[in-house]
């Protein structure tokens, strides 16, 4: 939004926020919508504004299995390059396993090793932040919050047993709000349900049931959410590459996979 409709909407805002007893916030954006008074844009912003309570952090975080970190006892030229590799302004550091992660390294801290600084430390573990922890049940609102108030731009999701779930950026929460933010060093993310044809779908391992359902695939399970989890949960174990297995009427063909998940799965429609 340019600066003029950037501050229309902060006025929108505070009169929404100061009608008390009226109406529900939701009702009064719905009515600025129809009144002409917010675009589409405008509207859907506001609208998941006040869904951030009714989410979670395990919603939108980044699987433990997808985040890009670093070992304490590795070389800065190989944490360098795991930086320089995945684009990233931050990288969690771990020792020995992902569970325990003891610190966040930014990466302009890594300049004083290359720029022949005579102070710079021996080792990274005296340029780490602390890490900020939070369980995977905490609101992305009070999420939102928190790194507002405590400066933070990352967080650590532990799940029920303290091991590490995965992890929530700033960048994340804001994109519940406003969609998908993409810079320069975001490489292009194929879509989790791709259309081969009427009957076949190539599918990723962590697209969630309730997405599948909306092709007409409707598979149901009280311990997993992903097709990739499910697909497991009927084998009892982690599928192989090019393994097949028949399950409500379609045909699971892995097209990608390794010993810890599925990256990709075809669905075809079994013929009647």
């Amino acid at each position: 939004m340019d600066e003029g409709s950037d501050s229309r909407l902060w006025s929108i805002l505070k009169r929404f926020f100061s009608r008390k007893g009226e109406c529900h916030l939701e009702e009064a954006i719905l009515e600025a919508k129809d009144d002409g008074e917010l675009q589409n844009d405008e509207m859907s912003m506001l609208l998941n504004v006040l869904q951030l309570d009714d989410k979670q952090a395990y919603e939108i975080m980044v699987p433990r299995t997808d985040i890009v970190c670093a070992e304490i006892d590795e070389s800065v030229t190989e944490v360098a390059k795991k930086i320089f590799q995945s684009g990233h302004s931050r990288l969690p550091i771990y020792k020995e396993t992902k569970d325990q992660i003891v610190g966040i390294l930014h990466c302009k801290e890594l300049l004083r090793f290359f720029v022949g600084d005579d102070k710079a430390p021996a080792d990274l573990s005296s340029v780490l932040r602390s890490p900020y922890f939070i369980p995977e049940t905490k609101n992305v609102k009070n999420i939102l919050l928190d790194f507002q108030s405590n400066k933070q731009h990352m967080a650590i999701v532990l799940d029920e047993y303290g091991g590490t779930a995965g992890l929530v950026t700033l960048e994340d929460v804001l994109e519940e709000i406003v969609g998908d933010i993409e810079d320069e060093y975001d490489p292009p993310r194929p879509e989790d349900i791709q259309p081969m044809d009427q009957d076949t779908f190539l599918v990723s391992g962590r697209t969630s049931l309730e997405d599948l359902e909306e092709c007409g695939i409707r598979l149901e399970s009280e311990q997993v959410e992903t097709v990739g989890g499910y697909i497991s949960e009927q084998l009892g174990r982690a599928p192989e590459p090019n393994e097949t297995l028949e399950l409500q009427g379609y045909s699971f063909l892995i097209k990608e996979a390794d010993v810890k998940q599925i990256q990709w799965v075809l669905v075809s429609k079994l013929a009647s």
